[in-house]
């Protein structure tokens, strides 16, 4: 259900009105509204301010039911690993229930009042659920230190190395860095560019910071990656051919045509629904007389899409497999400037460890 601002033009205002009652009718029949509070979205780690939506919303039902609902707002938190690229990691993480009944006689004595302090409290709560990055100055240097040393840092508090925990852990990263920023500020800035001439070095090799965390990295697993790449090659062959046509058309048009990133996602998504389904019908029908018998037939029909996967994490296995090899030679053919790289690793993972306490 659309909520319309005056960006959607100042006639269409009045149309919130029936969206409104339309809500208050999901929650009065007991079902679960799920709303976005910021309505509104940056494509970052950053939480915008909250609306009055939410809490108008809430009390409206409340009045209308004689303050009998008993609704409980869950604050809901969403975490992208990438917001656009997909086979990548989500979070949806549920908070603790905000029982509306608790504002009930604040709004009693003043609408207003018992609005803002709603939406204060949904967004208190919302802290413990998402990951932000508060600073605005260093906003994009804090999310570079949280990519390469936020696994070093979980490391450090003895955590299995998984998605949730890291989730927690970054969470932790991040705010430390905050506070930060904001009782050293000169502590910061110092961190900050020791963090951006360890990245800058790494780009320039063609390098990735995970890279560097692989201690056990030899060139046998080169060999062994190879060898697998090789086996696998007829199969990525195969999900290549019958579904690059596909993705690299909605990739392409997407990137033209849509300038927010925070609406890729979305039109990946959508289209991907569309155009696969229609695109595997046309290549069935092309190609399958190559193959006898309607087994054989109905095989190559639901192996499109599975060998599809399989060729991306072929794709993927490939590009780190290059990354491997860069950081090898670069070890055994120009060991100085390795040793050089490391040693800044070193000493950049040492600032933060020394500043940065496992302890609040």
């Amino acid at each position: 259900m659309p909520v319309y601002r005056m960006r959607d033009g100042k006639e269409n205002l009045a149309k919130n009105d029936e969206i409104f009652l339309s809500s208050v009718k999901v929650l009065e029949n007991n079902f679960a509204l799920g709303l976005f509070p910021e309505a509104a979205h940056s494509g970052k780690r950053q939480m915008l301010v909250h609306k009055k939506a939410v809490p108008r919303i809430v009390f409206m039902a409340e009045e209308k039911a004689k303050k009998n609902l008993d609704i409980q707002i869950i604050p809901t938190g969403i975490y992208y690993s990438h917001y656009w690229k997909f086979n990548r990691n989500l979070i949806v993480n549920f908070g603790k229930p905000i029982r509306a009944n608790e504002f009930l006689d604040q709004f009693k004595q003043s609408e207003s009042a018992a609005t803002i302090s709603l939406r204060q409290r949904i967004l208190d709560e919302m802290q413990s659920v998402v990951l932000e990055i508060k600073s605005t100055k260093y906003y994009d240097d804090f999310e570079s230190i949280r990519e390469i040393y936020g696994k070093h840092f979980l490391k450090r508090q003895n955590q299995k190395n998984s998605v949730l925990n890291l989730f927690y852990s970054d969470q932790q990263l991040v705010k430390k860095l905050d506070v930060l920023e904001e009782n050293n500020p000169e502590i910061t800035k110092d961190i900050v560019k020791s963090a951006k001439n360890y990245v800058s070095k790494i780009k320039k090799l063609k390098l990735r910071s995970w890279l560097l965390e692989k201690s056990d990295l030899n060139w046998l697993k080169i060999v062994l990656n190879k060898l697998i790449l090789l086996l696998g090659f007829p199969i990525f062959l195969f999900g290549f051919i019958f579904n690059a046509a596909p993705f690299f058309i909605i990739d392409s048009v997407t990137r033209k045509k849509i300038k927010d990133k925070g609406f890729w996602s979305t039109f990946y998504l959508v289209l991907g629904i569309i155009l696969f389904p229609i695109f595997y019908l046309i290549e069935f029908f092309a190609a399958s007389w190559l193959f006898p018998g309607i087994w054989l037939k109905l095989a190559f029909l639901f192996a499109m899409p599975f060998t599809g996967k399989i060729a991306f994490l072929w794709y993927i296995l490939f590009r780190k497999t290059i990354g491997q090899i860069r950081l090898l030679t670069l070890k055994t053919f120009n060991k100085t400037e390795y040793n050089i790289l490391l040693k800044e690793k070193e000493l950049l993972f040492g600032k933060l460890d020394e500043i940065i306490s496992l302890k609040d």
